[in-house]
């Protein structure tokens, strides 16, 4: 279940893909999620999150870690990499976040 929260400690990877229209993001939509089975499989993965801009231009993945060392290993793993080299394909920026600050009304 995805938490975000300052007490959660958890490692965030965001990775935002471009993609050209709205059929390319729709088809990378599809595929990061039929290969999530593959990526829950890995120990230390929190919860996955894909998201698509209304415009068609971009799909944003928003995964929680464990730690980064989880995360490391995951990415040594050719199970969880296979699916991952072909979304990495499309334009993409990869980043490692930790939650700062959290607040609701």
């Amino acid at each position: 279940m995805t938490t975000i929260s300052e007490e959660a400690n958890l490692l965030t990877v965001i990775n935002v893909f471009t993609v050209e229209n709205p059929q390319e993001q729709q088809l990378l939509v599809d595929h990061l999620v039929i290969n999530i089975e593959k990526a829950k499989k890995q120990e230390g993965l929190i919860s996955v999150n894909i998201h698509k801009s209304l415009d068609g231009t971009r799909v944003i993945n928003y995964a929680q870690w464990s730690s980064k060392e989880a995360l490391e290993t995951a990415l040594k793993s050719q199970e969880f990499m296979a699916p991952v080299e072909k979304a990495v394909e499309f334009p993409h920026d990869f980043h490692l976040y930790e939650v700062v600050f959290t607040t609701q009304p």
